[in-house]
């Protein structure tokens, strides 16, 4: 999966991806610090199966602590989008493209309204970041809107001998924003337009259409940041209250930059997600004063800083993958004596036999059947995996 950041400049985007990836990209406070898109890797969290088998695991990629898994996820950041991007803005388009890989969006907002719709620099509380959510959903919408719109003609003049037929030539020509078969069917139920011939479509139908297979095809959870700054907490109420489809959660994305820079650096110990820290040596009165601010006003209201809380809520309530473990019943560990060292998120649905695909084509092509160590019974291909399910894969070398 990819996860995007979005939002307008100055929002805090920048420190919000370096907090999540601990890279160092550019931050500062005015409209497009960042250019061209960055990638990086951010960390989900997942219960271990360790202690159900009485190990200690050796994860080859994140890590482990106290039971808690931490597994890898690719972010990409793009520019920072401004009203009219879909028509070029700000290099709008380009930014938008960057995006079309992207399964899910992460709106990063100033709660603080102290950025106009610019990310220009106004004062405290001076703009509504309710406009923020309505500009950045229209502005993705009427993107959808666009690409289908070139398309269109193609799609209308067509004759479809069936509905597998349809969605087939679809997906085909709307791949460019990362739509698939099942987000453009579920956009068709959704707007019963499934049964409608194409050429006979309204303007307003095409564009119900392109909003619901923007919903289904890239979902956006709303990054509430600036959480501490005074004027945050009754614009994060204000705005749940006129969201209330969205998921929406506050944090402070430069605390938990903060954080996690004093960790790297062995001033404090902190793990992501937690909600207090350690002093580990002795800090200078600002260093101190820096960190009771944080634990004041961001850890004790929140809970933690809000981050962590939002990249595992966006991979697993939003999108709704699940965990998996190859394993064996034999043996744990790999050729190296590593001891589950890989887990996969895979979607919610994926079976015994995606999962052998997922590990290698060859192992999908030879599959025999799937194991579930847990319970050490067999299962067929058409078994659906759970979460933390732990499974061995028999196949044909």
């Amino acid at each position: 999966m990819l996860v995007g950041l979005v939002g307008k400049p100055s929002s805090g985007k920048s420190t919000f991806f370096n907090a999540l990836t601990m890279q160092n990209v550019p931050m500062a406070s005015y409209p497009f610090t960042t250019i061209n898109p960055n990638m990086g890797t951010a960390f989900v969290r997942v219960e271990c199966i360790d202690k159900e088998f009485r190990v200690q695991c050796n994860p080859r990629s994140g890590y482990c602590k106290d039971g808690v898994r931490y597994v890898a996820v690719e972010v990409i950041d793009v520019a920072g989008l401004v009203p009219g991007a879909h028509e070029g803005r700000g290099r709008g388009n380009a930014f938008l493209s960057d995006l079309s890989r992207a399964d899910v969006l992460i709106h990063v907002i100033d709660a603080s309204g102290s950025t106009n719709e610019q990310g220009e620099q106004i004062g405290m509380g001076k703009h509504d970041p309710c406009k923020d959510v309505e500009f950045l959903e229209d502005e993705i919408d009427y993107w959808f809107l666009g690409v289908l719109k070139k398309n269109w003609l193609k799609f209308a003049k067509i004759k479809m001998e069936s509905k597998g037929k349809l969605l087939e030539m679809m997906q085909q020509n709307l791949s460019g924003i990362g739509a698939d078969g099942k987000h453009i069917e579920a956009a068709l139920i959704k707007t019963r337009l499934i049964e409608k011939r194409l050429e006979s479509w309204s303007d307003d139908e095409l564009f119900e259409f392109a909003k619901e297979l923007r919903r289904s095809s890239k979902p956006i959870v709303i990054a509430a940041n600036k959480f501490d700054l005074p004027s945050s907490e009754g614009n994060i109420k204000r705005m749940k209250e006129q969201f209330s489809h969205l998921t929406i959660i506050g944090c402070s994305a430069i605390s938990e930059l903060t954080l996690k820079k004093a960790s790297k650096d062995g001033a404090i110990e902190y793990h992501a997600g937690e909600k207090e820290f350690k002093l580990l040596k002795e800090l200078s009165a600002e260093q101190k004063k820096g960190l009771d601010y944080i634990k004041t006003h961001v850890l004790e209201k929140l809970g933690s800083t809000g981050v962590q809380e939002l990249i595992d809520d966006t991979v697993f309530n939003v999108l709704k993958y699940i965990a998996v473990f190859p394993a064996g019943i034999k043996k744990l560990a790999d050729k190296d004596g590593n001891v589950l060292p890989d887990v996969f998120l895979v979607p919610n649905g994926t079976t015994a036999l995606d999962f052998a695909f997922k590990l290698h084509t060859d192992i999908g092509k030879g599959f025999i059947k799937a194991i579930d160590v847990k319970t050490r019974l067999a299962v067929g291909k058409e078994h659906r995996l759970k979460n933390r399910d732990a499974i061995e894969i028999v196949h044909n070398k």
